[in-house]
């Protein structure tokens, strides 16, 4: 788990999804907004119907949290992950978690350079 200071409140989440430039993976979305503080803060929106139960959302909400822990301090950016729509997510598939660490980790990488996007297929 992050520290707090790298978290987005609500309203914070949506000051982002208001003003955002979006990145795009495969299943996940990361919409940015730019910040003064000198460190990235970092959020994530997953919807009951994406996720059953409040234990495999907030599952979810810490994985994300602990796979974007190391790109925190390299930029300053206000994030906010949402999944696509029809992205569902249960907790105890293992290969869903690795594709969701691929997602964000990919994103990081694309937030950090976005003049080297991937060529579209």
């Amino acid at each position: 788990m992050i520290a707090k200071k790298y978290r987005l409140s609500e309203n914070e989440v949506r000051k982002v999804l208001q003003k955002r430039k979006p990145f795009f993976s495969y299943g996940l979305i990361a919409n940015t907004f730019p910040n003064r503080l000198g460190y990235a803060r970092c959020g994530i929106v997953l919807s009951g119907k994406q996720t059953k139960g409040s234990v495999n959302r907030n599952f979810w909400r810490r994985l994300s949290y602990d796979t974007s822990a190391p790109y925190l301090e390299k930029t300053s950016l206000d994030i906010v992950f949402v999944a696509k729509k029809w992205a569902v997510f249960d907790y105890k598939n293992l290969e869903q978690r690795k594709e969701f660490e691929k997602n964000i980790q990919f994103l990081w990488k694309l937030m950090k350079n976005p003049q080297n996007k991937p060529p579209l297929k």
